[in-house]
């Protein structure tokens, strides 16, 4: 495993290499009692402790490991995340294989009442139920946590925060009142490591094993600006040379590019060098669509990742309800529609802004602009996929007639395949 990941070459724009696009990760391994590497558990270093918020706990990590290479980071290994309380209804959750992450979740402190404990229960459930694992620290085996125990996957106990007297007490109680797997962590002597194995405690993570180890990966992000660009010239079925031009001024494009064309899932045989070549062998409605996709990854504005995530999902969504009643043809700009329904949330600015940046046609500009034309009901129907509203999506579905269970086949295809391009990133 290595220490660190080979970074790609960097831009040559200041603005485009700033902080923005720089990753900080540091990984810390969780071993089992053979030495051997149970999991990890990562902690983004990206921003200042004082800056630790809920969209950059959790969905910028995730974003960060597309980006990084999450194989390369972790390998197949369990991935333990701390998340703040706030991030864990994130949409970005919705995205990850929960079969490989546990969810590191703090108690609430000493002056949490009995109230507010209890509810964060339905939301612990729920992860639960979507087959998260989750990991509390000692703080879960206070008296006014006994409701949280049962939903413990792992149980961590901070030897820095009891006198090593208490850890005989404290395992045995932890023992007894749930089913959880004890981690002992901040181990940093081979005498607490010795008293802990001794208590049966199976896995341990501290200094005393390996200090955590920072990686730092270049994003390597297109500005949406140039990006735009890009969309507007495949729009416009502009020349292969001016296409080219474009990315040849701009090195994250072509990067991007390039490592798109050249990645194994695409399935060449041979590997592309050349722009002009690259553009040619993608074909103007797969780099259309290749460059949609980019845009709501790259991040100009304070919008999370979790949006563009979202508006990936939609376009899906809207091409495979489109494919069940519409033309062929209609499909693509079904996905457009999708895609940069949350354009505004992108970009920062109003949805008739953005929209003037690009070239569309004019169905597609219907649905977004004045909620009318073929798309419509479509948009309609996707964004009640995600309301959680019983009536509206019972209702645009049935305007479709389209069944409950197709409509949520298709979410469930279209999460897989946002899951899927966030796996190949």
């Amino acid at each position: 495993m290595p220490d660190t990941l080979d970074s790609p070459p960097p831009t040559t724009d200041a603005s485009e290499a700033g902080t923005d696009n720089l990753v900080s990760i540091a990984r810390q391994a969780i071993l089992d009692e053979k030495r051997a590497v149970f999991g990890y558990e990562l902690f983004d270093r990206s921003t200042a402790a004082d800056a630790h918020t809920a969209a950059s706990d959790a969905a910028l990590l995730f974003n960060a490991l597309s980006y990084a290479g999450s194989e390369a980071l972790v390998g197949r290994k369990t991935v333990f995340i701390n998340c703040m309380l706030e991030s864990l209804s994130g949409a970005h959750l919705e995205l990850i294989h929960p079969e490989k992450v546990v969810l590191e979740v703090p108690t609430l402190g000493a002056s949490a009442t009995p109230e507010q404990i209890a509810g964060i229960i339905p939301t612990l459930q729920d992860l639960r139920s979507r087959g998260f694992r989750i990991a509390f620290n000692q703080e879960v085996l206070r008296r006014a946590y006994a409701a949280w125990v049962p939903l413990a996957s792992f149980i961590k106990l901070d030897l820095q925060a009891f006198k090593p007297e208490l850890a005989e007490p404290l395992v045995k109680f932890a023992t007894a009142h749930s089913q959880a797997k004890l981690v002992a962590e901040k181990v940093e002597t081979a005498e607490q490591y010795e008293r802990m194995a001794a208590l049966g405690v199976k896995l341990f993570q501290g200094y005393w094993f390996a200090r955590p180890t920072l990686v730092q990966a270049q994003t390597i992000r297109p500005s949406q600006a140039t990006i735009l660009q890009l969309i507007n010239l495949v729009r416009k079925q502009a020349a292969v040379s001016e296409i080219e031009d474009l990315l040849k001024k701009d090195p994250t494009l072509s990067f991007n590019l390039l490592r798109f064309i050249n990645s194994s899932g695409f399935g060449l045989s041979v590997e592309i060098t050349s722009f002009r070549h690259a553009v040619m062998i993608l074909g103007l409605k797969k780099l259309f669509r290749w460059a949609a996709l980019l845009l709501t990854t790259s991040r100009n504005t304070g919008s999370p990742p979790a949006v563009g995530q979202t508006a990936v999902v939609r376009g899906r969504l809207m091409e495979l309800l489109a494919a069940e009643l519409l033309p062929p043809e209609d499909c693509d700009n079904a996905f457009v529609v999708g895609v940069f329904s949350l354009l505004d949330a992108m970009l920062g600015v109003p949805l008739e802004r953005a929209l003037e940046t690009v070239a569309l046609p004019q169905p597609v500009v219907d649905a977004l602009m004045h909620n009318q034309g073929v798309f419509a009901p479509f948009l309609e129907l996707t964004r009640a996929c995600e309301s959680g509203d019983d009536e509206a999506f019972a209702r645009a579905a049935e305007a479709l007639h389209l069944s409950n269970r197709q409509v949520n086949w298709a979410h469930l295809q279209a999460l897989t395949w946002a899951e899927s391009l966030t796996a190949e990133d």
